[in-house]
């Protein structure tokens, strides 16, 4: 009988497959890594035919070591936003696939909310203008590669995220299929409706015809061949709803936050649309049956900070130094780091904002930028939670996923960041165990995601905040400070550089995970 579960997690620098027991535990488990091009400043793009490829090899190498015939199902879990265009009829990819974190369309984003039509996108789709999201990546493709023109104009063109392009070109059937927890990423799907809107289509000038069927996250939604075996794929979700679904947060209220190459706290809210005004994301979370929903921030660089000091910089061998480093000195020696690499997301929500650091002193020293570095991570997400709680939303506990938080200190921080007692699971990879945990109830081998959350779902430690609220006080404002400086950069001569942000406002706090300034 087969026993195991195979899981694919497509992520933004790597692919990886794992296998898990029916008790959550990884029986085997291998990466690729997927390289990141950047043909612009602002550009962030992947081969699809990599993702594809690399996925594909992860997935085999996994099925060779634990053998075919003991994987039960397949779930899929993936970068969320990242733009897909490919020729349905030959399965060539007509375009390189645009990352989420690709700040290209900026301009367009711009020019709808000057229309005026950020009200109507955010109480149909939960989200905001911003590059972030699908729909103007397409529209951005079919008005530059004239490969993809060419395909929308025969009929030819098939569209999709991450998932809908390893659904197509992995399957057996070449199934053209999404789940709701993506869809709702593309700033195309009505969030209560859970289907394409087609004034939103014409709204982005994106062909619904083009576009993937969206099915549920659990049940079988196509057949993979691995191993000379075909396993059917039973669970699908975008990477940080099933991190959601690995951390057990499944009741209104609870809360994880992802510490990957981005930053991503998500709440769930049950089964009522949330609505946020303090510029978080409404959007769908993965669910056996009926709508659910949770209320997200996002934010765009997490690990990747890490990356910049390594592989940028040349200051770390590895992300494992850090904590030591950090840890080395008693405090950042008043360095900020504000790691907004590719725009500053919730709740700021602007895609022209370049990084800064602020604070160097002749007495800077290496150990000072890895801990300013890794403050960063607790002073976003802090942001993030004091946005949540203007929204009337308060959470006691934050579980904390992603290969970051393998750094204790780095738990504590983000305790001590943000007030809140921070739980670790035993599984940091929650996002392909919550993958797992989809396919095992979309199989039939549990009954529900309750139960796969009892079996398979487990703690490892607690951090408790243990910094003074004096400390914590002080901290928050100099990082206010360093925002309203990267906000002040950008409006040079606006309403920010005329004293609304310098003045004040964002060191005070007012502003601080408030309203988009300007908006």
């Amino acid at each position: 009988m087969a026993k195991l579960l195979l899981a694919i997690d497509s992520g933004t620098t790597s692919t990886r497959a794992l296998a898990f027991d029916r008790a959550g535990r990884v029986v085997a488990s291998v990466a690729r890594p997927l390289p990141q091009v950047f043909p612009a400043p602002g550009w962030v793009e992947h081969d699809a035919a990599a993702i594809r490829d690399l996925t594909r090899e992860a997935a085999e190498a996994v099925v060779a070591e634990v053998g075919a015939e003991a994987i039960a199902a397949v779930g899929l879990a993936n970068q969320r936003e990242t733009a897909v265009a490919w020729d349905r009829e030959t399965g060539v990819p007509l375009a390189p696939a645009l990352v989420w974190q690709d700040r290209r369309t900026a301009d367009r984003c711009e020019a709808l909310r000057a229309a005026g039509h950020e009200a109507l996108v955010q109480e149909r789709t939960g989200l905001l203008l911003d590059p972030y999201f699908s729909a103007t990546k397409w529209a951005w493709m079919l008005a530059e590669v004239p490969e993809v023109a060419a395909a929308a104009a025969a009929g030819r063109l098939a569209l999709g995220t991450v998932d809908s392009w390893l659904l197509f070109a992995l399957s057996a059937e070449r199934v053209h299929a999404t789940d709701p927890t993506n869809a709702s990423r593309t700033l195309l799907m009505d969030l209560a409706a859970g289907a394409w809107d087609p004034a939103l289509c014409d709204l982005f000038s994106v062909p619904a015809a083009a576009l993937p069927a969206i099915r549920p996250s659990v049940g079988r939604v196509a057949t993979v061949r691995l191993g000379g075996q075909a396993i059917p794929v039973t669970g699908v979700a975008g990477d940080q709803q099933a991190a959601a679904v690995g951390q057990g947060c499944l009741a209104p209220g609870e809360a994880k936050s992802t510490y990957g190459t981005g930053i991503f706290l998500l709440v769930a809210s049950g089964g009522a649309v949330p609505r946020s005004a303090s510029r978080l994301l409404a959007t769908r979370a993965a669910a056996e049956r009926g709508p659910a929903f949770a209320l997200e921030g996002s934010v765009f660089v997490g690990g990747d900070a890490v990356k910049w000091l390594r592989d940028r910089l040349g200051l770390i061998g590895t992300a494992a130094e850090t904590e030591a480093l950090a840890a080395s000195v008693p405090d950042s020696g008043g360095v900020v780091l504000v790691p907004a690499f590719a725009g500053l997301g919730a709740p700021w929500w602007e895609p022209r904002a370049t990084g800064l650091l602020t604070g160097l002193s002749g007495a800077t020293s290496r150990a000072h930028l890895a801990r300013a570095v890794l403050e960063a991570m607790g002073n976003q997400t802090a942001d993030l939670v004091e946005a949540f709680a203007r929204d009337g939303v308060s959470p006691s506990v934050l579980k904390v996923d992603g290969g970051m938080v393998a750094n204790d200190w780095l738990c504590q921080d983000l305790a001590d960041a943000t007030g809140l007692e921070v739980v670790r699971p035993e599984t940091v990879e929650t996002t392909a165990l919550g993958a797992a945990m989809l396919a095992a109830v979309g199989a039939g081998l549990v009954p529900d995601l309750a139960t796969a959350a009892a079996r398979m779902v487990r703690t490892d430690r607690r951090f408790r905040p243990a910094a003074d609220r004096a400390a914590r006080a002080a901290r928050r404002a100099g990082w206010r400070r360093a925002v309203a400086q990267v906000l002040a950069g950008i409006r040079a001569g606006g309403d920010v550089a005329g004293g609304d942000v310098a003045g004040g406002d964002v060191a005070g706090g007012d502003v601080a995970g408030g309203p988009r300034p300007g908006a």
